[in-house]
């Protein structure tokens, strides 16, 4: 999907119900970010949350992070795309054929939504790695995945910031690296575990902020929003 909106900037909307989401979303600009539905709020709601999004002018990511056989992710993203999403994701780690698949109907279809993979969970330390079976540290892990992802057509992968500058220098400047977990200068880190702020983020060589808490939780999200677009401005 094509698009001229000129902002890195990708706010969560997680809630558990439509009216809270939208609640959130008409106090956002949406010539100013684009929005993110996750698990939760897409599972309670279905596609009316799409609808009422794009229904207020916004791009949507929709975050469901597909990992499935070829065939069955394929459909779900198809699906995405229908719902005319600006981008959706996937498991890296459902290997080659399961994204190719995915990219493929796309392509058949020549719908333009972004179609991303998830490489390591920014929860995820190496400790957790350890505990599935993953003896590689996350870095490494991550740059395999996204070496994966890049070859089988992805667009880009959701990465740490961390991980952001060796990915740019892996997969080049054009591959999307969505980055969650950012916290501007005077938040806490809350449950994200590789974190940087806006602008190291941006610096370090991500190409999206997700960016939940700080602007949802505040008592003026745009006024929020406002002081994460002066730090990116600050480190330009």
């Amino acid at each position: 999907m094509s698009s001229d909106l000129d902002t890195p900037l990708i706010i969560a909307l997680d809630y558990p119900r439509l009216d809270q989401a939208l609640a959130m979303a008409e106090r956002l600009d949406p010539s100013r970010c684009r929005v993110k539905v996750g698990k939760e709020l897409f599972t309670r709601t279905g596609p009316r949350v799409l609808e009422a999004l794009h229904g207020l002018g916004f791009e949507v990511f929709l975050d469901l992070k597909f990992h499935d056989i070829p065939n069955t992710v394929a459909g779900a993203v198809e699906a995405a795309a229908d719902h005319g999403v600006w981008m959706v994701n996937v498991h890296a780690g459902g290997g080659r054929r399961m994204m190719e698949a995915a990219r493929e109907r796309l392509e058949r279809r020549r719908l333009g939504t972004h179609l991303i993979a998830v490489t390591v969970l920014t929860s995820m330390e190496r400790d957790d790695l350890i505990e599935v079976g993953v003896e590689a540290e996350p870095l490494s892990q991550v740059e395999r995945l996204a070496r994966l992802a890049q070859q089988s057509g992805m667009a880009g992968v959701v990465c740490s910031a961390q991980e952001a500058a060796a990915l740019r220098a892996t997969c080049g400047d054009d591959f999307l690296k969505v980055t969650p977990g950012i916290r501007p200068r005077a938040s806490s880190a809350d449950d994200q575990r590789r974190t940087l702020t806006p602008g190291e983020a941006m610096a370090a060589g991500s190409t999206h902020l997700v960016v939940g808490r700080p602007v949802t939780q505040a008592p003026d999200p745009m006024a929020a929003l406002a002081t994460i677009e002066r730090e990116l401005a600050e480190s330009s």
